[in-house]
């Protein structure tokens, strides 16, 4: 059962509760103190999030409230579009952040397209600045966070889901976390956007439709 909080509550789990909304965008001291400010911002969190906005923070309001360690941020722009991307790189290469910007300059772009990229043991790296328009899908671009994953074809460059299980549940665990801050934003794969494309070779759509 989770710890009840309302205005006039204090302490290290209030704290929690402050950095919670500040990465959700909804900024406030973190000084532990549950005062009016907080409350408000509660209740703006609670409305953005389907919930009845009466201020107190029971079970409901902290399964939607992303972990204060997630390193995550919310953006500035409006994000109604969450899209999956695969690197198309061949199974069980390693790549990194660096080795995929590095690709995407050769191009001509300014930076990485992706906002997240998701190696090959699961852990999650920030690529472009959430606050940036990416540049991974073309007519979608603007209010979209786009997300990726190391891998999606075999040896022979074939469409191939290459995802560990590492991979999967950290990816999962993203797209958990940027629903949590963007609660009403879509999940789709790329290739739902363009029906040339097998990317990320596999159905997110259908797949992530409960997240």
């Amino acid at each position: 059962m989770a710890t009840v909080l309302k205005k006039g509550s204090r302490g290290e789990l209030v704290k929690k509760l402050q950095a919670a909304l500040c990465i959700s965008g909804f900024n406030v001291i973190q000084d532990g103190i549950f005062g009016q400010i907080t409350q408000e911002a509660v209740m703006a969190f609670q409305k953005a999030n389907g919930l009845f906005p009466d201020g107190i923070v029971g079970e409901k309001t902290w399964a939607k409230l992303p972990s204060e360690d997630t390193g995550l941020q919310a953006s500035k722009r409006a994000i109604d579009t969450i899209i999956v991307h695969c690197t198309a790189t061949p199974e069980g290469r390693k790549e990194t952040v660096d080795s995929i910007r590095l690709m995407h300059k050769q191009k001509g772009w300014s930076d990485i397209g992706y906002h997240y990229l998701v190696y090959l043991d699961g852990s999650t790296h920030a690529g472009r600045n959430v606050n940036l328009i990416g540049a991974h899908c073309e007519g979608h671009n603007a209010h979209s966070i786009g997300v990726c994953y190391v891998g999606g074809v075999d040896k022979k460059m074939k469409p191939k889901d290459t995802r560990t299980d590492d991979q999967k549940k950290g990816l999962e665990n993203l797209l958990k976390n940027l629903k949590k801050l963007y609660p009403k934003a879509k999940i789709y794969g790329h290739r739902d956007f363009n029906s040339g494309k097998s990317c990320p070779s596999f159905d997110a759509k259908k797949e992530y439709k409960d997240i």
